[in-house]
């Protein structure tokens, strides 16, 4: 990918959604809802302090985040479908997660 986000901006990648139930149900491609999860792919180098110092980010590449269903902007980088949002926009980190080989498209 030859995209770099600016400054508090992350790149994040959709984590598939679940297709069966708890119990076994399949669920349809129409039925499912996005995912709210995803593993960030890049992230800028961080906002600004009043001042001008810069606020490193908590978030780093390879991180699977959890984020709100509004959040972001849907990009196509490359084919690929990506999500662009500030670091705000992320609620948090889920840790001991490693994104699965299948990624949303």
């Amino acid at each position: 990918m030859k995209f770099r986000p600016l400054h508090d901006r992350v790149v994040v990648k959709r984590i598939d959604a679940e297709e069966k139930t708890a119990g076994g149900i399949i669920i349809p491609g129409t039925a499912q809802e996005k995912p709210m999860q995803g593993e960030v792919i890049a992230v800028g180098k961080g906002g600004r302090d009043e001042a001008g110092k810069l606020i490193p980010m908590d978030i780093k590449a390879g991180d699977v985040v959890l984020f709100g269903k509004w959040s972001g902007t849907e990009v196509k980088i490359d084919g690929t479908e990506y999500l662009i949002m500030k670091e705000s926009d992320v609620m948090g980190v889920l840790e001991g997660i490693v994104a699965s080989k299948k990624k949303a498209a």
